[in-house]
This record gives structure tokens, sequence and C-alpha cells, in this order.
């Protein structure tokens, strides 16, 4: 189904025609030549609407672009893409483009986001992957990694691929000296055994599991990781949620993120007495953890969770490392305190990051960090060339479970010691001044400030800090506050949003 689609002719002058009348509204006037992409590129992917700001025409010139911007001629381009119906033409459309600039292109077909990037990290080649993430069924995009897995970002060459695209739409792909080759490869199976060469999950009691696949990508490679698909039996009981393949997202959005899309997981754990459930978003990057009692468990006390199990890894060494005596771990200036403090007492070096993927994986890099953790679910491994990936960081969780007798709630207590506001949004007209208020309010003695990402405020006794910060595409401020206790986290959260709202 896949590769049929590669055979259609590429029709170059007619298509050109077709994409300038299409995109009349999205064509910027300067001499009638400029199409301009900016509404779909973003600044780590591109992302859109499915036959209006993404389409076959643009993917295919995008990938055209990315091999004249990477320098990828007679190189090998990966291309895979997740289950929304759009995904194999634009994966078809993509491999045109790259090929026609000369890259030899190999088609992974269905895959995660993490598994292009492990594909990317072992093969050493760059590669492009269709999804949208999370977002609803009418978007796909592109995210787009170097070979290493190394992310393409508006820092490292995603704006030079937006104006090439552009130019190619305008005047037509041009040949190359030769056309490249089009293969498929599955790497699957790969992706499952270097998983499980990092956690040996052979040794845990028996676990009954919830997976809340959310009809995405995790359908697929859940069963092949934590099940015996491909790979012997682990001890565990899967249950599964919504594992069908389906881009239409038919049963809730495939966003855990958004409490509501949790529910449907949390009663399923509760009424089959499980140990545990996990939630995956569409493209099985990012993972969500609910405890027995249906509760979920916050993405910091993960973070906390899994820092503790690779700082252990990392001081014992092993037959490619040596033992470290202080390693390093990431973390944005979201995630809870409760993850630097914990990090320091067991003995690592907590590094405070900006929020945002190329952030954490340029300072992953630059400081050989062994791991690193968001508030928003995504968790990057020095192991996984990197690169964030959910199904790994489940594995440490259910390692982690699975090795003493305890419930998950009991075993979380001591990585969640504060209480968090969770992210709150305000839509505004006026965020500037917003922020302005707020910093005015909070300004004083006693009160510590620092601008690393928006403006977080520290009470200099410790019972509580919050931050701000602006959407970058949005007129959105966004508020994440956290207490020694609830009490003073409602407190000083609602005194923060009377001035942000009045």
């Amino acid at each position: 189904m896949w590769i049929s689609l590669l055979s259609a002719p590429p029709r170059q002058a007619l298509r050109t025609l077709q994409v300038r009348s299409r995109y009349a509204r999205h064509v910027t006037s300067v001499e009638n030549t400029r199409i301009d992409l900016s509404s779909s590129f973003k600044a780590y992917d591109v992302r859109g609407i499915v036959g209006e700001t993404i389409t076959a025409d643009i993917v295919e010139a995008v990938g055209a672009a990315f091999v004249d911007v990477l320098e990828l001629g007679g190189q090998t381009v990966l291309v895979g893409g997740d289950m929304r119906p759009s995904s194999p033409e634009f994966c078809a459309a993509f491999a045109r483009g790259a090929t026609t600039r000369g890259a030899d292109v190999k088609l992974l077909n269905l895959i995660s986001t993490d598994e292009l990037y492990f594909a990317c990290g072992s093969l050493q080649a760059a590669g492009a992957m269709f999804t949208a993430s999370h977002n609803p069924a009418e978007y796909n995009g592109i995210k787009m990694a170097k070979a290493g897995a190394i992310p393409v970002s508006s820092e490292t060459g995603l704006v030079e691929i937006q104006h090439l695209s552009e130019k190619y739409l305008a005047e037509g792909i041009p040949g190359a000296g030769s056309t490249g080759s089009i293969s498929e490869q599955d790497v699957l199976r790969e992706y499952a055994e270097y998983l499980r060469s990092l956690v040996d999950l052979s040794g845990s009691r028996p676990l009954k599991i919830v997976v809340d696949a959310g009809n995405g990508m995790a359908g697929m490679t859940t069963p092949a990781v934590l099940g015996s698909q491909l790979l012997p039996a682990l001890p565990f009981e899967i249950v599964p949620l919504y594992f069908e393949l389906d881009g239409s997202f038919p049963n809730h959005p495939a966003n855990p993120l958004e409490p509501a899309n949790l529910r449907d997981l949390q009663a399923a754990v509760v009424a089959h007495g499980a140990n545990i459930g996990l939630a995956f978003d569409g493209d099985a990057d990012r993972c969500f953890v609910i405890d027995e009692k249906g509760t979920p468990v916050s993405p910091s006390a993960v973070t906390a969770l899994v820092a503790r199990r690779e700082i252990a890894r990392a001081k014992a060494g092993s037959a490619t490392r040596a033992p470290e005596l202080t390693p390093v771990i990431i973390h944005n200036l979201i995630t809870s305190r409760a993850v630097p403090e914990l990090v320091t007492a067991d003995g690592g070096r907590p590094v405070r990051t900006r929020v945002g993927h190329s952030f954490i994986k340029a300072v992953m890099a630059q400081e050989a960090a062994v791991f690193g953790g968001e508030h928003s679910a995504h968790y990057y491994f020095r192991d996984f060339f990197n690169a964030d990936t959910g199904m790994l960081a489940a594995m440490h969780v259910l390692a982690a479970l699975g090795e003493q007798d305890g419930p998950l709630s009991e075993l979380g207590r001591e990585y969640e010691p504060y209480v968090s506001s969770g992210e709150i949004n305000s839509r505004l007209a006026d965020v500037p001044a917003a922020v302005a208020r707020v910093r005015a309010a909070y300004e004083r003695d006693g009160v510590t400030l620092d601008e690393l990402d928006g403006l977080t405020f520290t009470a200099d006794n410790g019972e509580w800090w919050f931050n701000l910060r602006a959407s970058n595409t949005e007129p959105y401020l966004r508020l994440n506050a956290e207490a020694i206790d609830a009490a003073t986290m409602i407190s000083t959260r609602d005194d923060v949003l009377a001035l942000v709202r009045q």
C-alpha cells in the first residue's frame, strides 16, 4: 500500500500551477512568485491541516529541500509515518522529492516517532517522520532529524528548508545528476530488542498493565516491546485499550496531557485491578503513568524516578562506559523542585534548562547527560541518542515497580513531596500587560526572580515558586505553580491568576 503510491509521474509543471492556484491565500506579494509556508513551519517541525496548509505538493518540495539543505545527495534518507490517513501519501511525496534530488530513500512505513529516532541513530542516517503527534485528525506534519537523531529545528536548518521549499513550489524541483533509489526496511524488531537491552524486565514480579494507545502508534509498539509479538514474553499481563491504529481517533484524542483523555484508562485500571496504567500520545513519543488507584503520577515524579535509576546505572558503569562520579541529569524549569533535590541527594548533578525539546537535546549533548525530563512527559536518554522515548521511560517505571512489592501509589510518594498546580493557560488580549502586573506585585524582598524562560518567582523561605511563560504561537500566558502544601499552592495560584486575568 505504501510503495505503490510512488509510481505516479511527477507532472511538475502542472503541479506547480495547481499549487499556485490552490494556495493563493498563502502567497506573499513579492512579484507574485513567493509562496509562504510559514503557517505550517513551526519552531521544531512542520504541522498543518491536511489539504490546506500541508499537501502532497508541499511535502514533495520539502523532501527535495531537506536533501539539499542537509547535503544528503547520494546518502540514505529514512521516511516513515504514523496511522493518520494522509501519512502514506505524504511519505510517498517526500520520497519523490528526496530521490529527485539524488538521495536514496528507505521507507520505514508505519512507525512511532521514537522508532524514527532509533533508526536515525542506529543506522546513522537522516530521516523524516509524518505525524501531528497529539493534534486532531485533520492535522499532519513532519518531524525531521539528522543522522544520529539530531533534531532539525528553526535553529538547525528548518528555516532554510522552508525557504527552499517555497522556491521549489514556485519554480519546480530541478533534477539531480542521478535519481535516487527507493527501498523498504522494517525496524520494529531491532527497536524492541534495543529497548529491552537497556532495561531488563525479565526478573520483574508479575504485573497487570493497562495500556491506552489512543488508536495511535503505541498500539503497534507496545505488543512488540512489552508483549510477546516479536520477542520472548515478559511477566506482564497487558490489558489493551484502543490498540486499533486509526488516525480518526474514534475513542478520544491521543493527547494524554488533557485530563479528560485519561478517564478511560483510569477507570480501566481500577476495574481490572491493574498495578499500573500507561497512556501514550498519537506518535507514541510521550508516556503518562496512572497508579493502581487510578491517580495520575506526575511527569516530574517519573523524571525523578527514572533519574535515580539512570544515576545508579551510570555510577556502576558498563562494558562500554567507565563509571561516572557525578552523572548529569537535565530538567526543564517547569518540573518539580523535587527533581533537582533528589538528583543531588543521589550524587548526580542537575542542570536546569528552558522548556522545549531542542533546548533539552542540545544541553543533553553539551553536558553528556545521562537523562533528561520535561513536565510534558518527554523523556530523553543518552543511550537513546539523546532523543525522547516514552516507551523507554515506561520500562524504567515498570522495572522500579516490578523489583519491589509495594503499590505504585506508595512508590511514587517519595517523588512527589510538593503540591503542583499543573499548567494553567490564560487567553489574554494583552499578555505583556499581565506579565507587568505580576512582576510589579512580586518583585520584592523575600522573593527571587530569574528570567531563564519567562519569569520564575521563588519565595526565599522555600514555601512556593511559580513560572509565567508567554506562548510563542498563541495569545496565552502559561502559569505553573508549586508549594510545600495544598493551601499554599492554591493561595499562590489564585493570587497570580487574579493579577493575570484582571
